[in-house]
């Protein structure tokens, strides 16, 4: 089963959430790594504070120093102090040489700054001396973090609801570019442009929408096919009726005024005829034609069928010499007896008709691979060269055939292809080198399981 569309969507979705965690940690962590550390321009108001305080102290300035200590409080709102740091060792501790030069009373202005501690810490200025120390409670204005709860605002809520925004404008045209082709297609295929197609436009993308496309773009065409074939049928047939009753019309007019009604009684019957076996045999035809049906499968003998015709064939033109040869048995299975039956009787038929009276018809049936073959020629007048495939289409006749069968109408090799390829046979007409034309119908000695408008065998 197709699954391009699954992986299409799940694939982004499960990298872009791999993406958005990663990304989040690792802004998370740079935003709060670069945002604890007190701004540049604050440690340097901090150590130009140390250095005032140490140059007032080392001039012996006691009450300046304590005057500005008091001010300095009062505009920062917060503690500061001058301290000594003279340790004194117990019990006969000794001191180090790197804890006397290190030690300090509070945190040194370059260090990280707990951003998530409640209260400020104290800064540590030391003099030059290493005992003197500058205390300072950080300035709430100079504590850094403070776009920390913005930065955490958006970074857990604003970039991943605009990333997920993105992907799913991005899921979505990737999902409905094809559904509003589609809909377009759907739309002018419903406004008549039966020639509208969308899987071309889709390019070389292969998923699930990709095959509904192309599934669409198979039905239009059959669709498409099945109204102007109606259009047509609906055209021919209104053309082919217009004869007849405009003979009947005629005819019923000389009836009203009571001229030879006896002539023309007959006229009507054998107009009224003509039209009813044309209206059948046309509806026949569309039948076969849009429904593309699946004929019953019978099993039948070849030879028997062909005999049957053959014999009637005999009692219809009493003056032609029917030759015919047949092998003693062709079973075939999966066929229709009906269809069989009408295809060959109007194939056998045309040749008579068009065969010229004290004529000859040979009728052969041989087996050929998977099937059977069969062969009529006439000596007819044949048909045009440029004509040999249109003879098989509806309602078309060539002028020979207009003027020897004036009242026929052009669908009996129209049915019997269509028959033949319900049963997945096929028939194709060439002239003989000698005059005349010669059929060859294919039959299958079994149904295939294609179905009938499949592919078939061509000979």
């Amino acid at each position: 089963m197709n699954r391009r569309l699954f992986w299409k969507l799940c694939g982004p979705l499960a990298f872009g959430a791999l993406a958005l965690v990663w990304l989040i940690t690792f802004l998370g962590a740079e935003s709060e790594q670069q945002m604890s550390f007190i701004a540049e321009r604050h440690q340097l108001t901090l150590k130009q504070w140390g250095a005032t305080a140490e140059r007032l102290y080392r001039e012996g300035e006691q009450q300046a120093l304590a005057d500005w200590l008091e001010n300095l409080q009062a505009r920062e709102d917060t503690w500061a102090a001058v301290v000594r740091s003279d340790i004194q060792p117990l019990a006969g501790s000794e001191l180090s040489a790197q804890f006397q030069e290190g030690f300090r009373l509070g945190r040194h202005v370059e260090w990280k700054i707990h951003l998530y501690f409640p209260d400020n810490p104290i800064m540590d200025i030391t003099f030059a001396d290493g005992h003197t120390h500058f205390l300072i409670t950080l300035p709430q204005r100079m504590r850094p973090g403070s776009y920390l709860p913005v930065t955490t605002l958006l970074l857990k809520v604003a970039l991943p609801l605009a990333l997920l925004v993105l992907l799913s404008v991005a899921i979505y045209r990737h999902v409905m570019h094809p559904l509003r082709e589609l809909e377009l297609a759907t739309r002018a295929f419903s406004e008549g442009n039966l020639g509208v197609r969308v899987r071309a436009l889709l390019g070389n993308r292969n998923d699930e929408l990709t095959a509904l496309a192309a599934t669409f773009d198979g039905m239009a065409e059959r669709t498409g096919e099945l109204i102007l074939t109606q259009r047509q049928l609906i055209a021919d047939l209104s053309h082919e009726l217009r004869t007849p009753l405009t003979r009947i019309d005629m005819a019923v007019s000389c009836v009203e005024k009571g001229i030879d009604t006896q002539h023309f009684l007959p006229r009507i019957r054998r107009e009224s005829q003509l039209m009813r076996s044309l209206v059948e045999d046309t509806l026949t035809l569309a039948w076969l034609e849009n429904e593309k049906p699946s004929l019953d499968q019978e099993r039948l003998d070849l030879t028997d069928l062909l005999d049957s015709v053959i014999d009637d064939a005999r009692y219809e033109y009493p003056r032609h010499h029917l030759h015919v040869d047949l092998p003693g048995q062709a079973a075939i299975s999966g066929s229709s007896h009906r269809a069989l039956a009408q295809a060959v009787e109007n194939v056998i038929r045309n040749a008579c008709h068009y065969t010229p009276q004290g004529g000859s018809v040979w009728v052969r049936l041989t087996s050929d691979g998977h099937g059977y073959r069969l062969t009529v020629d006439d000596q007819g007048p044949g048909v045009p060269a440029d004509q040999l495939e249109r003879i098989f289409q509806p309602f078309f006749r060539t002028q020979q055939a207009r003027g020897d069968k004036p009242d026929g109408h052009g669908l009996g090799l129209a049915l019997a292809r269509r028959q033949l390829e319900a049963v997945s046979g096929w028939i194709r007409a060439a002239n003989r080198e000698r005059g005349g034309l010669c059929m060859t119908l294919w039959f299958p000695a079994t149904r295939p399981e294609t179905p009938a408008g499949g592919e078939r065998r061509q000979g």
